[in-house]
């Protein structure tokens, strides 16, 4: 009974000895963590937009990216054959961004396009986070949301003008109703 100890520990030292030296174990946390921290940051706008993939989703898209490419580079793939698995984590992505597209075929409108571009946007930066291009993927992320909170603003007041003179629009080509005129109070 004896003698089974010893031999467990060393397979357990064995199996858990593919992380040769400090160094390499902090450069595989931390590029795990910045995959998680970036996928959580565009998951919480998301959730606090009130939208279906939000801050878990985020998350777990990135750090399952971010790991598909740190796993080969640790056993040895070299960066240009991870071209095939980028692509594999590219394909995936688009069919669970495919889910989050409803279409109302009632009111010929379609839903969940912005989510699906965030979970392939997501996984793309857990993948330059896992290649260890931590700036690159800082700053796409800031980029990210950039677009999600001040465009959609923007995106907001133009929808709202085109409404307005749509409005005036149909007011106009009626004639029982009088003809609305815009004022400088229009503008806000």
């Amino acid at each position: 009974m004896q003698g089974i100890w010893p031999e467990i520990w060393t397979t357990l030292r064995t199996e858990f000895s593919d992380v040769p030296d400090a160094s390499e174990a902090t450069r595989m946390v931390l590029r795990l963590l910045m995959a998680a921290l970036l996928g959580g940051l565009l998951g919480y706008e998301r959730e606090r937009s009130g939208k279906s993939a939000g801050l878990r989703t985020h998350i777990l898209v990135a750090l399952g990216a971010c790991l598909f490419v740190l796993a080969p580079l640790q056993a040895g793939m070299k960066i240009n054959d991870l071209s095939r698995v980028m692509q594999g984590v590219i394909a995936g992505i688009g069919f669970l961004g495919a889910g989050a597209i409803i279409k109302f075929s009632d009111e010929r409108r379609i839903r969940g396009l912005t989510t699906s571009a965030g979970i392939w946007l997501t996984a793309a930066i857990g993948i330059t986070a896992g290649m260890g291009r931590e700036t690159t993927a800082v700053f796409a992320t800031l980029l990210a949301l950039f677009v999600l909170h001040v465009l959609h603003r923007v995106e907001k007041r133009m929808d709202q003008r085109l409404h307005q003179h749509a409005l005036i629009q149909t007011d106009s080509n009626r004639t029982d109703l009088p003809m609305r005129r815009s004022t400088a109070d229009d503008d806000v």
